[in-house]
């Protein structure tokens, strides 16, 4: 079963086509991996992937919903977590999980269960009312992916969730996202972290706004004679003509 269809989906800014007609899927429980350089145009897909950007044409069914005519939909239905902004730093741990889950649209008594399921699991009961900016940063990132998937979405947007932590944390983190696929919740992720493109079921790589490589890790090494997929990245990348994304 896919729980995204893309086909010949575009966005354009003015004159300037940040992605440029990419048509792929991503079948439930897998882990796809959307890499690009900066300027490639992952983030800008990925925004509209998760309802947050008007398509200018093409079409994409997220999680069985149309980002162009349910946007509102596309958002109940999927997780989402990013480096940049995942946690309030000025809540506490328990105030994080409820201000999320109510965004979600999960009742109450539902939430105040599955908050000291989540906190006994993650072995954070004597954290519950930590302001959230006083954890390590390995810790917000656990915190931020579970309460990313509080609400058992059908996928989880993950873009560059492994930023600036270390390589023990981010291997438990990986370790974390295993979970979450064998319970049934697809995982779409962005990085810059070439080992972790090893990780995923299937890879693709955004050139200037369009997908110039999709296979799993080991046929896309297969295919560019690439010991590794850092070989495979920068075979593909050093063809962009454009900087920023």
């Amino acid at each position: 079963m896919k729980v995204i269809e893309v086909e010949n989906l575009v966005k354009r800014f003015g004159s300037f086509t940040a992605v440029d007609h990419i048509t792929f899927s991503v079948e439930e429980g897998e882990i796809f991996g959307f890499l690009g350089a900066n300027g490639a145009g992952k983030t800008t897909a990925m925004r509209m992937l998760c309802g947050l950007s008007k398509p200018t044409s093409g079409t994409g069914v997220v999680a069985g919903f149309d980002i162009r005519k349910n946007p509102e939909q596309v958002k109940k239905n999927i997780g989402y977590m990013s480096q940049k902004f995942s946690l309030y730093n000025d809540l506490k741990v328990w105030e994080n999980i409820r201000l999320f889950a109510g965004i979600y649209g999960m009742p109450d008594k539902e939430i105040a269960r599955k908050t000291d399921e989540l906190l006994a699991r993650l072995h954070f009961e004597s954290e519950r009312n930590t302001l959230v900016k006083s954890l390590p940063l390995g810790w917000k990132q656990k915190l931020a992916f579970s309460v990313s998937i509080f609400h058992n979405p059908k996928i989880v947007f993950l873009d560059e969730p492994t930023g600036g932590v270390d390589p023990v944390t981010r291997r438990q983190f990986w370790e974390m996202i295993y979970e979450a696929t064998a319970s049934g919740i697809t995982v779409f992720v962005t990085t810059h972290y070439m080992d972790e493109a090893e990780y995923c079921n299937r890879v693709s790589i955004m050139v200037d706004g369009r997908i110039d490589a999709l296979d799993s890790p080991q046929n896309l090494k297969k295919q560019y004679e690439a010991g590794n997929m850092d070989e495979v990245f920068h075979h593909l990348a050093r063809k962009a003509k454009r900087k920023g994304d």
